[in-house]
């Protein structure tokens, strides 16, 4: 492994370490309730995040590159009338961030250049779906932030 594929597959895996991370840190506060239940009338729960960035990974770098063969319901990530407990839904997004390092570790300096292809992304290869699925985390970890500022402005239920 060349240097320099050694630091990218450090970088990418820390990357998903740290938001993994984060989102577990911020989940921490939330009640079981509050996890599920939108603060705001617009918007998604913590929770239904949580499953999103679980199905995210587990369709763009699971099936698309790793070939696990997940099948995404991309709508019922948003709408599941029925969820797990909040620890079973990070427990699925803590699998879906090990198989996603599990794959960027398993790939060569000439895998990252190989054509990507997958519903709903224009990404060119294998490094620039991992590395956009990573700045998706973070933008949903900014709403996350959000929804856990408003849990705590809001008087206890």
């Amino acid at each position: 492994m060349s240097e320099l594929d050694a630091t990218l597959t450090a970088v990418l895996a820390d990357r998903y370490f740290a938001n993994l991370a984060r989102v577990r840190e911020l989940a921490v506060p939330l009640t079981e309730k509050q996890f599920w239940t939108k603060p705001f009338s617009y918007g998604n729960s913590f929770g239904h995040l949580v499953l999103h960035l679980t199905g995210n990974l587990n369709y763009y770098i699971g099936a698309q590159i790793a070939n696990t063969g997940y099948v995404r319901d991309r709508a019922r990530e948003f709408a599941e009338q029925h969820p797990p407990s909040k620890e079973e839904a990070l427990k699925q997004l803590d699998h879906a961030v090990a198989m996603v390092i599990q794959t960027i570790r398993a790939q060569s300096a000439e895998d990252w250049s190989k054509p990507y292809s997958g519903v709903g992304t224009n990404c060119r290869n294998r490094l620039d779906m991992t590395v956009q699925c990573a700045a998706h985390m973070q933008h949903h970890i900014g709403q996350m932030i959000y929804l856990g500022y408003e849990w705590q402005r809001q008087p206890a239920q």
